[in-house]
């Protein structure tokens, strides 16, 4: 059976010229790179190549970008970093309630340290207003942590009106991007942030590598001890092939971007126009101000889960919502903070295109899931109650 993958969300599949750039580096060139030698060189040229095309792509300076493990290294050590290198100056953390757990938990972790977490509420479209932020800021505030889009329902937040609230009161901004580098344009600079977290595997690069920008001058504290990789700030050898394939992944998203966008863009509308003809269904999101790549749905009178196993016994994998929440029977908290009730929020799906999806594929999903849906309803005990 050949499968129609839209779980973008989750992880994509490595890019053909990412691959390629890798193999060699397992075996050919594997010197270390803090080595000072020729072999360890070579290795260091393509770590520095790499920092370069990531800087690049975010319009960052190569020397304000740090290798990590993934969007979540990155989360962690943004939080951690900042808070405990700043605690002279307050101990007072922004946020909202629908950040990824990579934000929740170790803010969770922080308060158990005794600093102060304000979680701030969203609209029905998972919206932040800036002004709640304005308002939250104490002489205490050393972060502010918003997402710059929503990995479930692809809200895109006004991160640059956030990042000169923040400039105005002289507090740190920390973005999570990991679902928004490589897909849509990012920069910096107009954005206004200090931090900002990305995963290589969210844009058709290798699993096990991310980055987090730290703007020059920021005071951050380092994440891992040991060595003097990374400035001394994340220390430990190198994954050499991985950050080659990031660089690689981040070389690639710049130069096609644009087609994308517009292909997904292209897609997305299509499926939302066809899930919309579905009774008894709410769009989950920003209408407009949302990732090109991503359509979430609630039907109600099913399980979100049951459309999910169904979907996927006619070749069809998607998500209910985040993978990193994939084993919690819970409803999503991204819907909940939405105003969804638990029983609308379990009925949700979360489909996502990628570079490779076709607009066959997406037609076979729109003939598939109407069906699936009504026979799921056709035998729900919650559809009798309507």
């Amino acid at each position: 059976m050949k499968r129609i993958y839209l779980d973008y969300a989750a992880t994509t599949p490595a890019h053909p010229d990412v691959v390629k750039t890798i193999t060699p580096l397992f075996s050919d060139v594997f010197g270390n790179p803090s080595s000072i030698h020729a072999c360890g060189q070579e290795s260091r040229n393509f770590v520095e190549e790499a920092r370069k095309n990531v800087a690049e792509l975010i319009n960052a300076r190569p020397e304000e970008i740090y290798f990590t493990s993934g969007g979540t290294e990155s989360d962690n050590w943004s939080l951690q970093g900042i808070a405990f290198a700043n605690l002279s100056r307050g101990n007072h953390i922004i946020t909202t309630t629908i950040e990824h757990h990579a934000i929740h938990e170790p803010l969770h972790f922080l308060q158990k340290q005794g600093f102060s977490v304000t979680f701030l509420p969203v609209d029905r479209f998972g919206m932040v207003d800036p002004d709640t932020i304005k308002k939250a800021i104490t002489p205490k505030t050393v972060l502010i942590s918003v997402m710059h889009s929503n990995n479930e329902v692809g809200t895109i937040q006004p991160i640059e009106e956030i990042g000169k609230i923040a400039r105005e009161a002289g507090v740190y901004l920390h973005t999570d991007a990991v679902q928004s580098v490589g897909h849509v344009p990012i920069d910096i600079n107009r954005l206004g942030v200090d931090l900002l977290s990305s995963s290589a595997h969210k844009f058709y690069g290798p699993k096990g590598i991310g980055v987090l920008f730290i703007r020059q001058g920021t005071k951050i504290n380092p994440f891992i001890y040991g060595g003097a990789q990374e400035k001394s700030y994340r220390a430990g050898t190198e994954n050499v092939p991985a950050i080659a394939g990031m660089g690689k992944a981040a070389e690639i998203a710049l130069k096609e971007m644009d087609d994308e966008i517009r292909q997904l863009t292209f897609l997305r509308d299509k499926m939302i126009k066809g899930l919309e003809k579905i009774e008894h269904t709410r769009l989950n999101g920003h209408p407009v101000k949302r990732l090109p790549n991503n359509v979430n749905f609630s039907f109600e009178f099913v399980e979100g889960e049951s459309i999910c196993l169904n979907l996927d016994l006619a070749g069809i994998c998607v998500a209910t919502g985040s993978a990193c929440s994939s084993e919690s029977m819970e409803a999503s908290h991204v819907l909940l903070a939405m105003g969804l009730p638990p029983e609308i929020a379990r009925a949700s799906l979360r489909l996502t295109t990628g570079k490779w999806t076709t607009e066959a594929e997406v037609d076979f999903v729109l003939e598939q899931l109407p069906k699936v849906v009504n026979r799921l309803r056709s035998i729900s005990p919650l559809s009798r109650k309507k």
